[in-house]
């Protein structure tokens, strides 16, 4: 299945004050461009995720993802590389689409990023007030290298 999804900068947190958000801890097999996997913890759900590498305009990749266990992803998170990520999500739902808002801890406090799945490269949507600037494409913000390089230290 190929996602497709544009990712944001936050200027506030603050209207999230009354929703409720899932906690995810994830770690990575492999951080390789051409490929990652990924385990991830989301409440009380386990999921294994292989993404491929992104095209050119970092809109689009590949996304192969199974859900398994919580058990079995807490013990495969033993097996990641260091750097797991703590993160609090948000889906905030904005007509016809769902905005994800994660809030990162940890090393990656102070890191607001917000992300939609779009069904083309081309689909027209609003922007809520509370979006910043556009980071789609920026290999930075993939999870993937801040688990490796993690915020506090850019």
């Amino acid at each position: 299945m190929t996602e497709i999804e544009r990712k944001f900068l936050l200027k506030t947190t603050d209207f999230l004050k009354d929703e409720a958000g899932k906690r995810i801890t994830q770690g990575y097999v492999s951080t390789d461009p051409e490929r990652t996997v990924r385990v991830r913890v989301k409440g009380d759900q386990g999921f294994l995720t292989i993404k491929g590498k992104s095209n050119d305009s970092g809109l689009s990749r590949y996304e192969w993802e199974k859900e398994i266990t919580t058990q079995e992803a807490e013990e495969l998170l033993q097996l990641c590389l260091p750097g797991v990520i703590d993160k609090t999500r948000y889906e905030v739902k904005i007509g016809q689409h769902i905005w994800e808002i994660d809030i990162f801890h940890r090393e990656n406090n102070g890191l607001t990023l917000a992300e939609i799945e779009l069904q083309s490269e081309e689909e027209v949507f609003s922007l809520p007030d509370w979006i910043g600037k556009e980071v789609t494409g920026d290999k930075r913000y993939y999870n993937s290298y801040i688990s490796e390089k993690p915020f506090c230290k850019w």
